[in-house]
């Protein structure tokens, strides 16, 4: 007779009990899964986020109250969960994991590790570490809806990089409104402040830190002490954005010196934001109209622009965007006057003052946090559509990653799966789709016997610093990379010792006789990773093109599996489903995944599923973290053609 301790064996509850896990996130995926994990019976648990509690956390990350708010998210969780599982053995970093103290010997005091990340950088390095170290690793994402849960196994499975991905375009929320560090998180926020100000407001799309509001004291201390004071006093009248806006007739001065100051200057306040980031330099308006020219109306009216190439596509500098956010200012409260009372503007990309409006916003606060100013034309681009975090699918999710966690402690890997979750049932009446693990790629440049890469670059133009930070670091995810050139003397190119090399930053790699056919040997002994570099010299690469990487896109898709592959998988538990006889369309170049079947499948890092007859393939590649647009269509609704470019966002 098999004996049982709750619903589990007892086999499989004592392994429970007695194995240590990392969890590594604590935020909307974390949350639950550290729930899920002390109420299946793991009692030993290490958490590790280096974030700290937002208000726009709460409406979603369960173990997090008001009173949390500025405080570290790994250690509140921790309290939280112990509060309702006193027994169990947590303990709580606030800390980053790619922190060098985290290294191999540290991954393998744990039988298993779970994602719950917001960033792709972080993910790759928990995937080379886990590699390092051989332990299994249980990745997972959302993306509104949407939700995948994936098993990464060194030599038995795909890590998390044997297949390219494609730029991350999902984004936390307090990102978005206190640390931006892409062009991409200025968009979305001047987007959400288009909305606040002039179009429908959303709660979930606050664009400033509310500061009337004492629960966003920075000192943890005293937090929770002036968060009851605010409840009691009663001295606190909150304004909408829009309202305030309002009473000010939409002055764009006061407007500005609010959103590009006053808040700037209290992000500051926050100082523990900033120990480890460069922090923001507020803006004045009186400041900046010192600097503004003579044909400052001929330099920001899209309509007059001259000069060398297209008005879209030129830059202007803070002075000429400051007009021109004064400008689309005063065009929408005009635009939103004539439609009455109580009415709402749109946002829409084709819409001149509209996009006047976000272009000149998102390049201010780019300026604020450092970030070079990008076109017109650019942002266009990059404005899209956005997805909400949706509570639901975290805690679907969270309890996939536990069942597949049983399984591995149960010594069952070969029946772990990739599951998706989607936003409609498939023809066979499932959101969950079961998909079977795909084996290593051969040619992936990091879990391959003998990783190696091939560059396509100018060695007269790459300085040593771009080899570095744009294709070691934020191309291939090291952290600290070394770089020896195998030139027969071992000349040392790039060092991870402080200052040893820094010399060599504004050299060019021809400058150390690097040249076509050169071979660069990479290590980051943090990752136990090494990488072979070989480098092509091309001069005709496309413009404001540096770099790129031969073979970077797969060749062809993965071979379809045999009938007796083929079989319907439900959660590593086999039924008599036949194997699907659609055809495969063509995939297309946007980043989500429709599943409508519930065979078994070849998963592959880019989530490539079959689909039936008439249906197209999509890639959904990460996201409550972050990983991946969202766009789903029907079966019966082809894409628009204007659909094709929209970008979606994510947020977390």
């Amino acid at each position: 007779m098999v004996q049982l301790v709750g619903s589990l064996r007892k086999e499989l509850a004592d392994s429970l009990s007695a194995c240590r896990v990392l969890v590594v996130g604590a935020g909307g995926i974390g949350c639950e899964l550290l729930k899920n994990l002390v109420l299946t019976g793991f009692k030993n648990i290490e958490v590790i986020d280096l974030d700290i509690i937002d208000v726009s956390n709460l409406n979603r990350q369960f173990l997090f109250q008001k009173k949390h708010v500025g405080k570290s998210k790994a250690q509140v969780a921790k309290e939280s969960v112990l509060q309702f599982c006193p027994t169990a053995n947590i303990t709580a970093y606030h800390d980053s994991i790619m922190n060098p103290e985290y290294n191999v010997e540290f991954f393998r005091n744990f039988m298993l590790v779970m994602n719950a990340l917001d960033n792709r950088a972080a993910r790759n390095h928990v995937n080379r570490m886990c590699l390092a170290a051989d332990i299994p690793l249980i990745e997972s994402g959302t993306a509104g809806y949407l939700g995948q849960v994936t098993v990464i196994k060194k030599g038995l499975t795909e890590c998390y990089e044997c297949q390219p991905k494609p730029t991350q375009k999902t984004f936390p929320g307090c990102t978005i409104r206190n640390t931006p560090s892409e062009p991409i998180h200025c968009i979305v926020w001047a987007k959400y402040l288009f909305n606040q100000l002039f179009g429908e407001e959303d709660a979930d799309q606050e664009v400033s830190p509310d500061t009337a509001d004492p629960e966003l004291s920075w000192n943890p201390a005293d937090t929770e002490a002036r968060a009851t004071a605010s409840d009691q006093d009663g001295d606190i009248k909150r304004v909408s954005t829009k309202d305030w806006a309002r009473s000010t007739g939409y002055d764009a001065v006061k407007l500005f010196n609010k959103l590009f100051k006053d808040d700037i200057q209290y992000l500051l306040t926050m100082d523990k934001l900033w120990k480890k980031r460069k922090a923001p330099l507020p803006l004045d308006w009186l400041e900046i109209q010192k600097l503004v020219p003579a044909n400052i109306q001929q330099l920001t009216c899209p309509q007059e622009v001259t000069g060398t190439g297209l008005k879209d596509q030129q830059v202007l500098g803070v002075a000429g965007y400051s007009q021109l956010f004064s400008r689309s200012v005063e065009t929408l409260r005009s635009m939103l006057a004539d439609k009455g009372d109580g009415a709402e503007l749109v946002w829409d990309k084709d819409d001149p003052p509209a996009m006047d409006f976000v272009t000149a916003a998102a390049n201010l606060r780019m300026h604020i946090f450092s970030m070079n100013m990008k076109s017109r034309f650019d942002i266009k681009s990059m404005a899209g559509n956005i997805i909400p975090a949706i509570a639901t699918t975290n805690a679907v999710i969270a309890g996939l990653i536990v069942l597949e966690a049983l399984k591995i402690l149960s010594g069952d890997v070969e029946q772990c799966r990739t599951i998706f979750l989607n936003k409609q049932p498939n023809p066979r009446k499932k959101l969950l789709v079961p998909c079977a693990l795909d084996p290593p790629s051969a040619n992936c440049y990091v879990c391959a016997s003998k990783p190696e890469v091939t560059v396509k670059l100018n060695v007269h133009n790459t300085l040593v610093l771009a080899l570095q930070d744009k294709i070691l670091k934020e191309k291939f995810g090291m952290v600290a990379p070394d770089v020896q050139i195998e030139d027969g003397k071992g000349t040392i190119l790039i060092s991870s010792e402080e200052g040893e090399t820094e010399a060599n930053n504004s050299k060019f790699l021809s400058d150390f006789g690097i040249r076509h056919g050169s071979r660069l040997q990479v290590d980051d002994f943090l990752q136990d990773y090494t990488l072979l570099v070989n480098v092509i010299h091309c001069e005709d690469l496309e413009k404001d093109v540096e770099f790129e990487v031969v073979g970077d896109a797969p060749d062809k898709a993965p071979t379809p599996p045999s009938a007796q592959e083929d079989k319907n998988v439900a959660n590593g538990n086999k039924d008599s489903a036949e194997p699907s006889t659609s055809s495969k369309a063509p995939a297309e170049q946007d980043d989500v995944l429709i599943v409508d079947s519930d065979e078994e499948e070849p998963s592959s890092s880019t989530m490539d599923v079959r689909m039936e007859s008439g249906g197209h393939k999509r890639k959904l590649h990460d996201a409550e973290t972050g990983e991946a647009s969202a766009k789903r269509q029907r079966l019966d609704q082809p894409l628009a053609a204007d659909e094709e470019d929209d970008d979606i966002i994510a947020l977390d």
